[in-house]
Formats: structure tokens, sequence, C-alpha cells
């Protein structure tokens, strides 16, 4: 089957100048998030996700321990046909206590349609737009957001474009422990996450352990419910969904990977499933790269490149996206460290705006690596 892709990107260009001539642009301040008085059922952090052919998961969050975890919705402003029932969560950390965590799946919803809604019965209508049935369609993708005046010149460029799904591989809020960090970062992203479907997976920033007191991912789990169960994954960690001639694998570069691991043989069984009619595109997101000429995090990805690479590479997957190297960077095709025709293109985009600044650019070019590096805050890929 013919197939073409059309690549535009909308992106804040600091250099594009030789290696040796780069001036990393210093980080910008964090942002700081004055109290306001809410009440306590009032929804927040509101966010919403692919749950599933046809159906969309809202997730927000309530001071109020009691508020329910139901969403109404329509096609109108103001005027709800629908109803669908949810579940919640919350979780302790230290000395912090979570708000209640809800969860609710919606639909089945028709593409290409906007819904309005409302979360728990009360507070503020919000809209939601979804994706198409078929092509065309635009994914934003940005990773290693953060919470400083970078992030939100990169939030305002997605804003900007006409996209359908964002894409997120990995490390989202930086709280590093600093549990209200994520609360804030769920209040930053709200105006885009509340109107278009996030799809993120782990960095390692999201990795919060205490041994022996905390789970690693417990607040990112809690928080960001994936549709792992819809694609028979048993954690949250890694899971695929199908969206309008797509088919998108997100892993997990912190959890095991071996081919004696429970990612292994889900990706193993999930690529076999994979209908190449239906969604003649196959992607993969996850946050450490396995090629990358930057100084930064060299042979990270090494272990996770070693396992995994030969199952993409036999599925014909077209372009990886990661992030951790806060720069951007696109090979060519390429497979086992080399150039290769059937290989995927392998894109970096953790440039996202976080609290550690750009990389800094040392090339260090492998086989069958493009030297075209440029610091970008975002870039958009349409099919």
């Amino acid at each position: 089957m013919e197939r073409t892709l059309l690549v535009t990107l909308s992106v804040l260009l600091f250099a594009s100048v030789a290696a040796d001539d780069y001036v990393r642009p210093k980080p910008r301040q964090t942002l700081q998030f004055p109290w306001k008085q809410k009440t306590s059922s009032q929804p927040e952090q509101v966010h919403i996700s692919l749950a599933g052919e046809k159906h969309m998961r809202v997730s927000w969050v309530t001071n109020d321990k009691s508020s329910p975890s139901f969403v109404e919705y329509g096609t109108s402003p103001g005027k709800y046909s629908f109803l669908g029932q949810g579940e919640s969560t919350s979780y302790s950390y230290i000395f912090y206590r979570s708000g209640k965590i809800h969860h609710t799946v919606i639909g089945p919803l028709e593409p290409d349609t906007v819904y309005y809604y409302r979360c728990g019965g009360g507070g503020p209508e919000f809209h939601l737009k979804t994706p198409p049935a078929q092509f065309p369609i635009t994914f934003a993708v940005a990773g290693d957001l953060g919470q400083t005046g970078w992030t939100k010149s990169t939030l305002d460029h997605i804003d900007q474009c006409k996209y359908e799904v964002h894409l997120l591989p990995g490390d989202l809020s930086y709280a590093d422990y600093m549990q209200h960090k994520w609360d804030t970062f769920g209040e930053l992203v709200q105006p885009l996450a509340s109107v278009r479907p996030w799809m993120v997976t782990q960095g390692n920033h999201e990795k919060e352990s205490i041994p022996y007191v905390v789970d690693e991912f417990v607040s990112y789990n809690s928080r960001w419910k994936m549709p792992y169960e819809e694609s028979g994954s048993h954690s949250n960690l890694y899971y695929s969904f199908e969206v309008a001639g797509v088919h998108v694998i997100m892993l997990g570069s912190y959890t095991d990977y071996d081919r004696y691991s429970d990612q292994y043989n889900w990706l193993k069984g999930d690529l076999s499933k994979v209908d190449r009619e239906r969604t003649p595109w196959l992607i993969a997101l996850f946050h450490v790269p396995w090629y990358n000429s930057n100084d930064a995090h060299q042979n990270e990805g090494d272990g996770m490149m070693a396992e995994m690479e030969p199952l993409l590479y036999a599925s014909g997957v077209d372009i990886v996206f990661t992030g951790h190297v806060h720069a951007y960077e696109r090979t060519k095709r390429v497979n086992n460290g080399k150039s290769d025709p059937c290989g995927p293109v392998h894109i970096t985009i953790g440039d996202g705006g976080n609290r550690e600044g750009l990389a800094r650019i040392k090339i260090r070019l492998q086989s069958g690596q493009s030297s075209e590096k440029q610091a970008l805050d975002m870039a958009n890929f349409r099919w």
C-alpha cells in the first residue's frame, strides 16, 4: 500500500547553526501558581485520554472526598444527554494526601465531533473534540515538559496548532517527590488536556520511589491512567491504542523489558495483532532514545534496544519518538546501528521546556544517523 507522510514543524527555533557555534539558551524560571480559593467539589486538573474504540477517559481531581465520579455529556452546550459512571482513587506520599482522583470513561462517541461535558454534576462546563475516524490526523508531540517559562511557550505553540491527539514520551511534571507539583502541572496543562486527548508514558522524573515505603510510580499511575487494560496490558507503564489509521505503542523505559518480562511478551503479542490494512502507520514512543549523538544520556537505552529493537523492526515500525535528551534530533531510517531502508526513523523531542534546560550539543555520530540537530520547543506530525 502506498503511503505518504507530510511532516510539518511548528517550532520555536533557538539555534540552527553548526554544533561548534551552538549557544545553549538558559533555562527559564519555574512558573509560580498563586493560591486560589475553590470549592472543595470543583473539578481540577481535568484531562482526557483515549480509552478504546470510540471511548474517552475523563480524569479530574476534587478536594471533596465525597464528590461523585460521573460525567454528563452531550453535543450541545448545557444539554447533557448522556451519563458515564466512573471510579476514583487517592494516594498518600509521606505527609502529602492527594485529593480524590476520578477516572470516568464516556462513549461510544462519534468521530470528529465536539462534545460538551461536566464532571461530578457541578463546576464549569468543558468541551472536547474526538479524533477523526480516518486520515488525515495530526499529532502534537512534545516530551520533558516540566513547569517553566519554556513549558508555557511550548504549550502556547501547541495551542496554536490544529491537532487531534497529544503524544508525550515521558517526564511530565518534574515533581521529583514534591507532590504538590503534580497538582500545579495538572492545572497548567488543563486548558489543552481537557480539550484534546493526551497520551503519555513515563520518564525518569516519574520515578519517585522510597524503598519499602512508596511505590515508585504511585503518583503517575494514580493521576494519569492510560488505556492499558483496553489494550491487554497488565501495567499502566506500557499500552497501545489505535486512532484514524495509526497504531501507537507506548513503551516503558523504566520497567522490565527483557525477553522474559511481561512488557516484552505483551509487545510481541500486540504487534502480532496489528492489521496494516486497518492501521497502515505504526509508531512507537518511549522515554530513553536508542540513537543519540548528544553528550547527554549516552548509552542509557542500549539494554532496551538490544531486547526490543528486533521486534519493532520485524513489525515494520515507521517512526519512534523519544524524549530524555533535551534536544531535537532525527535519524535516517536505521536498525541495529546502521542505515536501513526498512528501519524506523527515530525522533528525539525531549526539549519541551523543563527546568534543566536544553542539552549541550556535542556531536557523536553513530552509523546511520543524520547530523541534523536543532533546539526546538515542539513538533507536530501530520499523517
